[in-house]
């Protein structure tokens, strides 16, 4: 094929997985909202996303009895999608072991599902990509291999009878589909990563790098007696019947579809003080850590989606589809990772390497995958839509979609930069000499005004564990001209002002209103971002509301101001609203971080207006932002483009005097003095009705708490203080 002016198709994907995990079942289809949100299509619709992987999962059904079927959830979507004139590439197993009256482990497993994917194309006749059962192998691991997901074994004879038993079952699956629609598709996906290794552990690299392709041989007949892996599966129980129906090739994908993540290769290494302790494990006669390859320098550098891909087309010569791409980290590292993949499809089209699609996964996001369920913690990570705003957000990467979807192209500033697993700053073993990067000076820059402030200095380290380029200009750089020409002379792409959070902090610490915000230099810095249409971003402060509501104030009331300092604060609001109508401006609660070396409990205490007492002040119920958390949602939203007043507070409100006895406690610093008696008689907290992005006030406390320990301790003059 001549794809080279061809690129790619872009797919999309809603994760769907229905795990079950003891006798409990974890459905991302309903912890995302997606089951209750019939406007989430529309909203893909709108994209340009014309083929869509989509749940017609089994276990939602016919959870309770093979024959007691409810399509009514089913039939509304599938028909709304058709109106769209949307594909579904449907899934009748995701991540699951089936309805409670089955398990990857039970024999009448190919047959139940055979029955019900028969069900399914008797209802859907239209309907022409299937994926009856999604990441066999990888599910196998998972449930039989390590445990994660039911039936929760750990030996190598269930994961090899999981593994046979789902590829049978698709086969079984496929079957039944075509009984009734003929010339219906089968788009296999598998994660194929691959295994690196030090000499030292070679061997165990070979059998995992051998293990990978287990799923694919089976479906595509090549298991027969010659294969590495016929006797290992003989020996383990598999049935030689099984094997012999697997072996005619019925069941060969007619898309395969690779699953790749920056955690799928790893790398194998004995010298485990090298590597963090949850990395550390062994097989039972070696002892090794199992690290994230992009982690390590390689001497190969055979990592990344294009070299993973090559392999499975020098194998198997099938059509091919990225089917999911999706990472959960910052806003910016996502879409350096959809970049990264629509590049390698694209690249290997060009040398006439059929990548068919790159697949915009978990569009509505996905909850608690970074403990792989497991954890019920409520994790969790956007994807091309944000669910925690009262409608899903669209977000950078919807932006990116619309724009692949209609051009096959996009681009963003940040993508100047290389995703943190091109960055030498990610290797355990600070071997960043084996893998020099380019010089940086070419990325367009983000401009950070109030650089001589301490807060301004935390959001620059937020930038740079980002690979966000900075360059900082003190406070005093408000005029028009000057701040135009500073922006012209970096090609800067955004600006943010960080002046306002120590003014914020002064002004605790002073009360009285002697503290004004500049609000004509505010109106300013706007209007030279207006002339030079570069988004801002400005962080103003809690202090707009007088805590007069009795509850939490959130974006949609009218500000209120009480005191000279808060109105100047109203005031450059307003006057950056005017100038820049799509300003993003920050309200935050009380910002407090790690206190810089030479500032110690200092930086704390007067933020929180205190000063031994001496100053009468209010009770007040406030809320909190722990700065790398604000940070890190603030640049999220303004790489969103994001506009408008947005209040980023960690969730859950203190009063400020227990706020201050703690904090005074980490410190060990004296406690001020605590107002005596009375109930709280100003509510200061902040909530969002826009979406409640930060963390929890008790996270941020834990995560205070740690980087303090790995802080070195205080001066003793300080510490005395």
């Amino acid at each position: 094929m001549n794809s080279s002016a061809a690129p790619p198709e872009l797919w999309g994907g809603f994760e769907c997985t229905v795990a079950r995990i003891q006798d409990r079942f974890r459905d991302q289809i309903r912890e995302t909202g997606h089951r209750w949100r019939m406007g989430d299509i529309d909203a893909v619709a709108r994209l340009g996303i014309r083929t869509l992987r989509y749940p017609l999962l089994w276990e939602t059904v016919a959870p309770h009895d093979p024959d007691a079927r409810d399509w009514s959830w089913h039939d509304a979507r599938l028909a709304r999608l058709q109106r769209h004139g949307i594909v579904p590439i449907v899934g009748l197993l995701h991540h699951g072991s089936g309805p409670r009256y089955t398990s990857l482990l039970d024999p009448a497993l190919p047959r139940l599902l055979e029955d019900y994917a028969g069900s399914v194309a008797r209802r859907f006749p239209w309907l022409r990509d299937v994926t009856p059962v999604n990441e066999p192998l990888t599910t196998a691991r998972f449930s039989g291999l390590y445990g994660h997901w039911y039936p929760h074994l750990r030996s190598e004879a269930a994961f090899l009878r999981m593994v046979v038993n789902q590829c049978k079952a698709t086969l079984l699956a496929m079957r039944a589909i075509r009984r009734v629609i003929p010339d219906a598709r089968l788009v296999q996906t598998e994660d194929i990563g691959r295994t690196f290794s030090t000499p030292a552990l070679a061997n165990q690299a070979a059998y995992e790098n051998e293990r990978r392709w287990l799923s694919l041989d089976l479906l595509c007949g090549r298991v027969d007696r010659t294969h590495p892996w016929f006797r290992r599966l003989i020996d383990h129980g598999v049935p030689l019947d099984d094997l012999a129906l697997l072996g005619e090739g019925e069941g060969a994908p007619d898309i395969i579809g690779v699953n790749h993540y920056l955690t799928s290769e790893r790398y194998l290494d004995g010298r485990l003080g090298a590597y963090p302790k949850d990395l550390r494990g062994g097989n039972g006669r070696q002892r090794y850590a199992d690290a994230e390859a992009v982690r390590v320098a390689l001497c190969d550098g055979g990592t990344g989606p294009a070299a993973r891909l090559t392999e499975v087309w020098q194998r198997y010569r099938t059509p091919m589809a990225i089917t999911e791409a999706h990472h959960g980290c910052s806003r910016d590292e996502q879409l350096r990772w959809l970049a990264e993949l629509w590049n390698a499809a694209t690249a290997l089209r060009v040398k006439d390497i059929p990548v068919k699609a790159v697949t915009l996964w978990s569009l509505m996001g996905a909850v608690d995958w970074n403990s792989l369920l497991v954890a019920r913690a409520g994790t969790y990570e956007p994807g091309a839509f944000d669910i925690r705003a009262p409608l899903p957000r669209a977000t950078a990467l919807a932006k990116a979609a619309a724009s692949l979807a209609r051009t096959g192209r996009f681009d963003h500033p940040v993508l100047d930069m290389p995703g943190w697993w091109r960055r030498p700053s990610r290797y355990y073993d600070k071997q960043a000499e084996a893998s020099p990067v380019a010089h940086t000076e070419r990325a367009r820059p983000v401009l950070i005004l109030g650089s001589d402030g301490a807060r301004a200095r935390g959001l620059a380290r937020i930038c740079e564990e980002r690979g966000l380029r900075h360059i900082g200009a003190p406070a005093a750089f408000g005029e028009v001209s000057a701040l135009a020409e500073l922006i012209a002379l970096h090609g800067a792409w955004a600006v943010i002002d960080a002046t306002g959070l120590d003014i914020d902090a002064a002004a605790r610490r002073y009360p009285g209103g002697t503290l004004l915000v500049d609000a004509g230099r505010a109106g300013r810095v706007a209007s030279a971002c207006t002339s030079a249409d570069i988004p801002l971003l400005v962080f103003s402060s809690d202090r707009v509301f007088d805590g007069s509501l009795g509850r939490p104030a959130c974006e949609a009331d009218p500000v209120r101001p009480e005191g000279l300092y808060a109105q100047s604060v109203a005031e450059a609001e307003r006057r950056i609203r005017s100038h820049a109508p799509r300003a993003l401006i920050v309200r935050p609660g009380l910002v407090f971080d790690a206190p810089e070396p030479a500032s110690g409990s200092e930086q704390f205490l007067g933020a929180l207006g205190e000063s031994g007492g001496r100053l009468p002040r209010p009770t007040e119920i406030l809320s909190l932002s722990y700065l790398p958390d604000l940070a890190h949602a603030a640049l999220d939203l303004l790489i969103d483009g994001e506009a408008g007043p947005w209040h980023l507070a960690n969730r859950g409100a203190v009063l400020r005097d227990s706020f201050a006895a703690e904090i005074s406690r980490l410190l060990s610093s004296p406690a001020p003095p605590a107002i005596q008696g009375g109930a709280p008689t100003t509510n200061r907290a902040l909530t969002s009705s826009r979406g409640l992005l930060m963390p929890t006030r008790i996270s941020a406390m834990q995560r205070l708490r740690d980087a303090l320990g790995a802080t070195p301790p205080l001066p003793a003059r300080q510490a005395a203080e």
